[in-house]
């Protein structure tokens, strides 16, 4: 019976972890997808801004001495 308690608690756990999981990666997915509608819509000659950059904020050349 001891057994029996313990696989159903693990089982438990399981689900909740697994449950925890796939609301992470909908809240991810959610986020990229507004992301992307929002730099859709964003409007044009921004070009300079932080949210339109390839490179993602870094800076690619270093300082003269």
């Amino acid at each position: 019976m001891f057994e029996y308690q313990l696989h159903t608690i693990r089982q438990a756990e399981m689900l909740r972890r697994a449950e925890g999981e796939r609301l992470a990666r909908d809240a991810r997915a959610a986020r990229r997808a507004a992301r992307r509608a929002a730099l859709r819509h964003a409007p044009e000659g921004r070009v300079n801004s932080p949210e339109g950059r390839s490179g993602g904020g870094r800076i690619r050349f270093t300082r003269a001495a």
